[in-house]
C-alpha cells in the first residue's frame, strides 16, 4: 500500500513518536552534564541531532497537509501561532519569575531581588519573538554546568516559525501541490550542509569559522533539510510505499549515516520516512495518543533540568537524571497541553471562513488533534 493510502489522520502514532523524539532530546540534553560523552561518532552525532531532527520531519509531512488541505492563509497562520506562541510565552513567564527567583533561593540568594528587578522581564521581551536571544535571567542559573542558560530547546522554534513561513509563501505562490518544490528546497539545503564543517559537540553552534553567518547557514540547512524531506513524503504520499521493510531500511541507513560529517546529506529523507510511515503504520489504540504533551515537555524539561541541578542532582548517572528531569516537567507539560495549548488551539474556528470548493486531488484532512508542530 502507498502512504496516502494507510495515513490516517485519526488513527495514528504520530503523537506518540513526538512524544519519544522528546524523551530522546530530554535524554541528550542530560547525558553529556558529567562530561561523559560518546567516542563513537555516528552514535555522538544521532544523539545530538536525531531527536529534533524527527520532529522537523514530522512537522514537514503534517503543515503541508495542513495547507494542501485549507490553502486560507489567515487560518493557515491563526493555526500555526496558536500552536506555538502561547505556550511558549507561558514558559517565558515561568521560567523568568518562577524558575529563575527559585533557583536564586535554592543557593541563598534573595528571590526578591531577581524578581523585581528588570531581569525577567528583560528575558521575557528579548524572546518575545520566537528568536533565542537571551539566555539568562540576571545572571542565573548559575553555579552549575551550562551557566547562565535557562532553555537550550529553544533555538529551534524561531526554524520551526520560519519553516511554517515558507509554507505559506510557497501556498500563496500556487506552488504547494508542485511535488519538486520540497525535492528542490531538500537538495539545495542538503548541498548547502555538504560545504559546511562537520557538526561536533560542543561546539555545535560555533563552528571552527566562529562567525555568526555559518552557524546561522547550519541551522537554516538543518532545518530546511529535515522539513523538507516530511514535505517530500506528503508531497508523494501516492507514490511512496509504505512498508516495515523499508522502515528497517531506512532505520539502517540512519545509523550508517552518523559516520558522515553530517548524516542529514544522505539520511534526511530515510529517517523522515522512518518515523513517518512507522507512525502511520502503527494504529494501536494504545499508541493514538489524543493529548498532544510533546510541545510541553520539549520546552519545560530544559529548564526543570536546570533547576533539579542547582538542587544538587549532579551525582545521579545520565538514565536516572533523564529519568527524573522527564518525571519532573511531565506535570507542566500537562498543565501547558490543558490549560494553555489545547483552549488556545480551540479558537482557531474564530478564523475560518467559508469552505473552499472541492478541488480534483483531495487531501488528507488533519483534526486538530494531530495538525501543527511540536
Amino acid at each position: 500500500m502507498k502512504l496516502g493510502q494507510v495515513f490516517d489522520p485519526r488513527r495514528n502514532a504520530l503523537n506518540a513518536w513526538r512524544l519519544a523524539l522528546a524523551g530522546e532530546v530530554i535524554f541528550w540534553h542530560t547525558y553529556p552534564i558529567r562530561g561523559h560523552l560518546p567516542s563513537v561518532r555516528a552514535v555522538l552525532q544521532l544523539l545530538l541531532c536525531v531527536g529534533v531532527d524527527g520532529f522537523f520531519a514530522i512537522s514537514g509531512f503534517l503543515i503541508t497537509a495542513s495547507w494542501i488541505s485549507n490553502p486560507r492563509l489567515r487560518e493557515y497562520l491563526a493555526a500555526r501561532a496558536l500552536r506555538i506562541l502561547p505556550g511558549f510565552y507561558v514558559c517565558m513567564i515561568v521560567t523568568a519569575f518562577v524558575f529563575a527567583p527559585l533557583s536564586v533561593a535554592i543557593q541563598g540568594g534573595s528571590a526578591a531581588r531577581l524578581l523585581f528587578s528588570f531581569a525577567p522581564f528583560e528575558y521575557v521581551l528579548k524572546n518575545i519573538a520566537v528568536m533565542w536571544l537571551k539566555f539568562d535571567v540576571g545572571g542565573t542559573p548559575h553555579g552549575i554546568p551550562n551557566a547562565g542558560i535557562w532553555n537550550a530547546s529553544l533555538w529551534s522554534l524561531f526554524w520551526e516559525v520560519m519553516c511554517y513561513v515558507v509554507v505559506a509563501v510557497i501556498g500563496v505562490a500556487g506552488l504547494a501541490n508542485r511535488r519538486w518544490v520540497s525535492l528542490t528546497i531538500l537538495v539545495v539545503a542538503a548541498i548547502g550542509a555538504s560545504l559546511m564543517p562537520p557538526v561536533r559537540f560542543p561546539d555545535v553552534f560555533h563552528h571552527p569559522e566562529g562567525n555568526i553567518a555559518t552557524t546561522l547557514i547550519f541551522m537554516a540547512c538543518r532545518a530546511a533539510i529535515m522539513f523538507a524531506a516530511g514535505a517530500f513524503l506528503y508531497q508523494w504520499r501516492d507514490v511512496i510505499p509504505a512498508r516495515w521493510s523499508l522502515v528497517a531500511v531506512s532505520v539502517v541507513i540512519v545509523l550508517a549515516a552518523g559516520q558522515l560529517p553530517d548524516y542529514r546529506v544522505v539520511a534526511a529523507i530515510p529517517l523522515a520516512y522512518a518515523v513517518v510511515v512507522s507512525g502511520s503504520l502503527l494504529q494501536s489504540k494504545r499508541l493514538r495518543l489524543r493529548t498532544d504533551l510533546s510541545y510541553g515537555m520539549y520546552i519545560y524539561a530544559f529548564p526543570i533540568q536546570q533547576l533539579l541541578l542547582v538542587l544538587g542532582l549532579i551525582s545521579l548517572t545520565p538514565i536516572v537524571f533523564c529519568l527524573t528531569v522527564a518525571v519532573a516537567t511531565l506535570p507542566l507539560a500537562a498543565a501547558s497541553w490543558f490549560l494553555i495549548e489545547k483552549p488556545a488551539r480551540s479558537l482557531k474556528s474564530r478564523f475560518k471562513g467559508k469552505p473552499l470548493a472541492s478541488r480534483s486531488q483531495a487531501p488528507v484532512a488533519l483534526p486538530p488533534e494531530v495538525s501543527g508542530a511540536a
